[in-house]
């Protein structure tokens, strides 16, 4: 299996060209024993400007290649300084757990560091210890935040309880992002998620909204347990059409 800093490294140095020098310098500074969180600094902030943020452009082969070294890594739709910012956080070792070292770059970052800080979530040593900034990243007023988060990442699905998963899924729905990108959307389908989302409808109908057809196959598996069938039967009894969607 390929270590995923492998991939990242040569998807990111086939596209450095004259860069290249300069790429390996910096990871190698990164690497050794003495490297500082200056270091680490310079070279995110640098990374942009010598490396450009043009598309990966990565091909299915490149994303075959990254669910089999981690399952669910999609890293489709990454910019090439967004990729070199994580390539770089899984060189850099540093004196402190990663988890404080996150936490400072995150709180210092702008839109676009964030966003390459939370794709990068499925790579980063001790996940658990990553709880409360992923917390943080989803109550961000800024949706292509969340979306690192919710979007072709699997740290959801493997990190989530309950609780968190289930508010995840309604908060895309409330800012409008797609569930459809969701990692494991439907192998965490849950009775408690159906059932808000069931109310979440009725609350949508009765304000005058649409509401989102996505959300009808995870009601779907759970539209036969008593609370799911009360709820769709008043929503029935309102005038509501949906039976091809929840069937």
């Amino acid at each position: 299996m390929t270590d995923p800093k492998d991939l990242l490294y040569g998807w990111i140095s086939e596209r450095a060209g004259d860069e290249r020098p300069w790429l390996d310098a910096q990871l190698a500074q990164l690497a050794a024993p003495d490297a500082t969180e200056r270091d680490l600094h310079m070279y995110l902030g640098f990374a942009p400007r010598r490396l450009g943020k043009a598309d990966l452009a990565l091909t299915p082969d490149d994303l075959a290649q990254a669910d089999a070294a981690r399952s669910g890594w999609d890293p489709s739709g990454w910019s090439i300084d967004g990729a070199a910012r994580i390539l770089g956080l899984l060189t850099y070792s540093g004196t402190r757990p990663f988890a404080e070292t996150f936490k400072d770059l995150r709180r210092t970052s702008d839109a676009a560091e964030m966003i390459a800080l939370y794709r990068g979530l499925p790579l980063y040593p001790a996940p658990e210890s990553l709880h409360f900034e992923v917390g943080e990243g989803l109550r961000s007023n800024l949706k292509p935040v969340f979306e690192a988060i919710a979007h072709n990442n699997p740290y959801p699905r493997d990190h989530f309880d309950e609780h968190r998963w289930n508010h995840m899924v309604l908060k895309a729905l409330f800012i409008g992002a797609e569930l459809g990108p969701i990692t494991g959307l439907a192998a965490r389908a849950n009775p408690e998620l159906a059932r808000i989302l069931v109310q979440y409808a009725r609350e949508r109908w009765a304000a005058g909204r649409p509401v989102m057809p996505e959300l009808w196959p995870l009601v779907a598996p759970f539209a036969e347990t008593p609370e799911i069938r009360a709820e769709l039967d008043r929503a029935r009894a309102e005038g509501r059409t949906f039976e091809d969607l929840v069937s």
